[in-house]
């Protein structure tokens, strides 16, 4: 059975929010200030990583670590020279 999963955390004024959608294959999909960013498929519960670029003057460079299960899905935030944050569910 697939279900959507949301998570947000809001970084160095930039909106990231992640939706994780479970089953047989996993997706996940990266949003950054309300667009697109970042797109990757897994199958079953195999963590996923993304790569992304927050909107600053220079760009900086970012991953969303994702894990799909067992059980509810997590996502974990990391930038260079801070320490990861765990992104926060959203319900929608």
């Amino acid at each position: 059975m697939r279900r959507r999963h949301h998570f947000h955390i809001d970084h160095a004024g930039h909106s990231v929010s992640v939706t994780v959608q479970t089953g047989h294959k996993a997706v996940v999909e990266v949003l950054v200030d309300g667009k697109s960013t970042g797109y990757a498929t897994t199958s079953g519960d195999r963590p996923v990583t993304v790569h992304i670029e927050l909107p600053t003057d220079p760009p900086t460079p970012a991953t969303v670590r994702a894990t799909a299960g067992p059980g509810i899905p997590r996502c974990v935030l990391e930038v260079p020279g801070a320490e990861s944050q765990v992104m926060s569910p959203r319900l929608f």
